[in-house]
């Protein structure tokens, strides 16, 4: 009777101390979890200029030459969502901590209409100057050109980077001593 008396006050110590456990990694994992409050996280923003020339003097059937040049200002911003931050992505091992981000993403190309400014346009004598529609034209062209280019801006990497270094900030202040941040293997960088 003494034995079992004793097993079961050990045993609910110890079941006391594993529920108490398990709430303090449960209380862990809500902290780390609460940057999912944040969405998408900006952590790079790059302004791009793009110069747009066009000229169609080599028509055969017009006579004179048409030529245009135009600067556009793109504001790039790209981050993390970290919305998208799974329970399973984070591994808590007292105070050491593994954490698993998505890969970066664009988050907005924003042109506005005043940063896409005329710079230099000649037009001869029997010919008409560019039309709103061929400037529209142009300003859709260069906004492919940018987002073609985000890749070799390296934009997604600085934005990753970035996001690493926040989210060990955020890790070490809730008291972790070691931590490491990876990227999500399965997903692609997007532009």
């Amino acid at each position: 009777k003494y034995n079992l008396f004793v097993m079961l006050i050990l045993l609910q110590i110890y079941l006391s101390l594993f529920l108490m456990g398990c709430n303090k990694k449960e209380k862990q994992l809500q902290q780390v979890m609460a940057l999912q409050q944040m969405n998408d996280l900006a952590t790079v923003e790059y302004v791009v200029t793009k110069i747009i020339k066009a000229n169609d003097n080599k028509t055969w059937y017009k006579i004179g030459d048409r030529k245009i040049l135009m600067n556009c200002k793109a504001t790039l911003t790209a981050g993390i969502d970290l919305a998208a931050i799974k329970p399973e992505q984070v591994n808590i091992e007292g105070k050491r901590i593994t954490l698993t981000l998505p890969h970066s993403k664009m988050i907005s190309v924003n042109i506005k209409p005043e940063d896409i400014t005329e710079a230099y346009e000649s037009v001869d004598v029997l010919r008409q100057s560019f039309t709103s529609d061929e400037r529209n034209g142009l300003a859709i062209q260069a906004e492919q050109q940018i987002n073609a280019s985000i890749s070799e801006l390296g934009i997604l990497q600085t934005s990753e980077t970035n996001a690493a270094l926040f989210v060990n900030n955020f890790l070490h202040r809730l008291g972790y001593e070691t931590i490491k941040i990876n990227f999500d293997n399965l997903a692609t960088p997007k532009n």
